[in-house]
């Protein structure tokens, strides 16, 4: 924590929210992963409306009491436009249950977050899936492999309930070598699928994952279109610091 504490106290802008992301959200960060830590801060008004604009997006990568730590965080503005878009990512680093810094503006995001939900948000994750697979196929790793079934089973639950969950222990339990692949991982960051399953069974079992998620979207209660623009837009003036 004091790794944390340091990094953020350094940055130029306030903070919003700081969450972790990355492996150790999911579930199987290794014992070698660096930590993932994402998060918003606010420009002054002077940084967005002037001629010398302040930097919509910032990211710091250190080692920390010997913690490789990646902090990337965006300005309000952007993260809301970016919220508004089909976007897990930003969704997953919001509604992220490991934060580290928080604020009244962060609790109204989050309040917020359900009405930026939509079935569209299915594509998100069936391409990050096909960009998983190619690179599963390329390595033949574990974490690839890890990120395809974690990717299309948070994009299932959100479809099927309107939650937003990344941990894929939580989400992999009708798996039955989930539990030995991310035992694997935590031992070896770019350890290979050998031994754990066969590269046929993952790919019958992504196959129907993307299949399950497909239709999980067309039968989907989420709207076709976000309805927090409105709150957002006011959100945004109204924490904006002069």
């Amino acid at each position: 924590m004091r790794s944390f504490e340091a990094i953020l106290a350094e940055q130029p802008y306030p903070l919003v929210f700081a969450t972790i992301s990355g492996a150790h959200l999911y579930g199987f960060d290794s014992v070698d992963s660096d930590v993932d830590l994402r998060g918003v801060h606010i420009l002054p008004f002077a940084e967005v409306a002037g001629l010398d604009l302040g930097p919509e997006t910032l990211q710091d990568m250190s080692l920390r009491d010997g913690v490789e730590i990646d902090l990337v965080t965006h300005d309000l503005l952007k993260f809301c436009r970016l919220l508004l878009r089909p976007n897990g990512y930003v969704a997953e680093q919001l509604l992220s249950p490991l934060v580290v810094v928080t604020s009244e503006t962060h609790k109204e995001l989050v309040d917020l977050a359900p009405k930026c939900l939509t079935r569209h948000h299915s594509h998100h994750y069936l391409g990050f899936s096909a960009k998983q697979w190619t690179l599963f196929e390329h390595s033949g790793e574990l974490k690839p492999a890890l990120y395809n079934l974690r990717t299309l089973l948070t994009g299932i639950h959100l479809m099927r309930t309107g939650e937003v969950v990344a941990d894929l222990r939580l989400l992999g339990t009708r798996i039955p070598y989930v539990p030995e692949l991310i035992a694997a991982k935590r031992e070896a960051e770019h350890g290979k699928l050998v031994g754990v399953v066969t590269p046929q069974q993952l790919s019958a079992d992504v196959e129907r994952l993307r299949a399950e998620l497909t239709e999980a979207a067309e039968s989907s209660a989420l709207p076709e279109k976000p309805s927090a623009k409105p709150d957002l837009h006011r959100l945004i003036l109204r924490s904006r610091p002069s």
